[in-house]
């Protein structure tokens, strides 16, 4: 028997990375998946390699309200439920084709107002359509996928992507709040760094990244693996390691389980002191991007 028998789970943005992971995941233990990206080439792929057609890709993008709630309705089409959702889709907070605004005095109203959608919005739509449907059943579990960076300011930090992820772990509070008394969970998920795509020169915001950018993402990933910034050291933190937690969320296993953001960092949070010596080190890390960049 699997950890997930009988149940019919949405995770969106699930066609790499953590949502990839998320779909073997719950496949294996035995739920029907529908999931959704941008990329049809990478999505037919993850279909594929799923047992007795137990998951079904659905091109969309979390930008659009109507492409969301089409693929709720496809679950409840093919399987007659909705028991999980996992509002996974994100990453960068920057725009396809404009720079990142990494930095404050780079902010927008356009950058602002993308980002915000992506990363938060997205989830909260997502919930609005999904709620219904789990409360006929009397009974369900939203999963959104926050950050370690909701919970404490980075060096060099992001400054629309932290925001963002803040406002989607206390988002989940409410939603558990309101939600609670109709039978139906909501959590948060909150990676720290997490070997994905996103680091090693995979697909983000529907392109390729270039060589710079993946170098950079890499060389920041195992810095701060490595460099004493976490408890546990080692090839660090992956996709799975998050699937799993979103196996132990969806399933009967977390039944009392509600409100809560489930941090799977490698200890980064407990980590106590001054990080002078880190803080230098990526900043000078960020300083050597924009000198690739041509932005000094």
């Amino acid at each position: 028997m699997g950890r997930l028998d009988g149940k019919v789970a949405v995770i969106t943005g699930a066609t790499s990375g953590i949502g990839e992971a998320t779909v073997d995941a719950y496949c294996k233990e035995g739920a029907k998946v529908v999931f959704c990206g941008r990329n049809e080439e990478l999505g037919a792929e993850v279909e594929a390699r799923q047992p007795d057609g137990s998951a079904v890709f659905v091109k969309a993008d979390v930008l659009h309200e109507d492409q969301i709630k089409g693929v709720l309705d496809t679950a409840v089409e093919k399987w007659g439920r909705l028991d999980v959702l996992f509002n996974n889709a994100g990453g960068s907070s920057s725009m396809p084709g404009k720079h990142h605004a990494f930095n404050i005095e780079d902010v927008d109203e356009e950058s602002f107002k993308y980002s915000q959608w992506y990363l938060l919005g997205s989830c909260m739509v997502a919930t609005k359509h999904a709620s219904p449907i789990m409360r006929k059943q009397k009974s369900g579990s939203i999963i959104n996928n926050s950050s370690k960076g909701a919970h404490q300011a980075e060096v060099a930090a992001d400054p629309l992507y932290s925001a963002a992820k803040a406002g989607l772990s206390n988002y989940t509070k409410a939603a558990a709040m309101q939600l609670g008394p109709m039978g139906i969970r909501v959590n948060a998920v909150s990676p720290g760094a997490i070997a994905t795509p996103i680091f090693w020169g995979g697909h983000t915001n529907g392109r390729q990244l270039s060589k710079e950018e993946a170098q950079t993402r890499l060389d920041r990933f195992v810095d701060a693996v490595n460099g004493g910034i976490m408890p546990l050291t080692g090839p660090g933190g992956e996709a799975w390691d998050i699937a799993m937690a979103c196996v132990y969320l969806g399933s009967d296993e977390g039944r009392w389980v509600t409100g809560i953001d489930l941090v799977v960092d490698g200890g980064m949070l407990a980590v106590k002191g001054d990080h002078e010596g880190t803080a230098k080190q990526m900043v000078a890390m960020w300083e050597k991007h924009d000198e690739r960049m041509g932005r000094t």
